[in-house]
């Protein structure tokens, strides 16, 4: 069994780690605005619609990862659109373009002989997997996806507040909302091999659901929530290792537990008290 020194200068797992982290950074705020806005069908719908984008890398012969960030910014899109021209409800359409691609994606995958994939690491996750190139692909999106963050944080939080308070000071609401959606869609794209397309939501919501407890501010919530996604990663990489478990459900695992723990363990102590 490989000992812990050797573990932690092993490039699969420094590039695990460094991923990992980094995209907790952007996680946390995304994953508040999602909370903020009750947007979790949303992020849902578009980890499914990647595995459409997988698909269609693979038959192609094109970049996968390429492939996956051009999918999922078509449907946030075409989400964005829909959502302002309903014929359906939302959560219907959602629900309806979430299982379609999904589905859609998989029998492509099927229908083509020549193409062989390991649906569990997209699905699941795969992060010890990671190379140089997916790392630089994952540094690059979260430093794009920060900057915008950045520069807009106060209009995303005016619209996310009070959109027609927000309409009348001049914030276009309808640019916020497409931004954003945008934004978690290429945060998606590029978590696929972190958590996998069936727990990528989860990261994204379970770290600001703890942190919403402690926030005195939108912007300390985005903090504390990065700061729990951090630690959920890093013990998650270190507990898989451990007990030899898949990495992105253990992740998942710990900011669970994580959130276990802050909601219910003051309850524990005022009645022992």
């Amino acid at each position: 069994m490989i000992s812990l020194t050797d573990l932690l200068t092993a490039d699969f797992f420094l590039y695990a780690l460094i991923a990992g982290i980094s995209l907790s950074v952007v996680v946390g705020p995304l994953g508040s605005f999602i909370v903020w806005r009750r947007m979790s069908y949303f992020g849902d719908t578009l980890a499914h619609s990647a595995l459409l984008g997988i698909a269609i890398g693979l038959i192609t012969g094109g970049n996968p990862q390429l492939s996956i960030i051009i999918s999922c910014l078509l449907i946030g899109a075409l989400l964005v659109y829909l959502d302002k021209n309903p014929n359906v409800s939302t959560d219907t359409l959602l629900g309806i373009l979430a299982h379609s691609t999904l589905a859609v994606g998989v029998v492509l995958l099927a229908l083509t002989e020549s193409v062989r994939v390991n649906l569990e690491a997209y699905l699941f996750g795969a992060l010890l997997t990671i190379n140089s190139t997916d790392l630089l692909w994952v540094v690059v999106i979260v430093a794009l996806v920060a900057i915008v963050l950045y520069r807009f944080w106060n209009d995303f939080l005016s619209a996310t507040v009070h959109a027609e308070l927000a309409q009348i000071e001049g914030i276009d609401v309808s640019r916020c909302n497409l931004y954003l959606v945008l934004l978690i869609a290429l945060t998606i794209a590029v978590s696929m091999k972190i958590v996998g397309i069936l727990l990528i939501t989860s990261l994204l919501i379970i770290p600001p659901a703890a942190a919403r407890k402690f926030a005195e501010s939108p912007e300390k919530m985005a903090f504390l929530a990065s700061l729990i996604g951090a630690i959920s990663i890093l013990l998650g990489l270190f507990s898989a290792f451990y007990f030899d478990t898949p990495v992105g459900p253990t992740i998942v695992v710990i900011a669970a537990l994580i959130f276990l723990i802050v909601n219910f363990l003051p309850t524990v102590q005022q009645s022992n008290s």
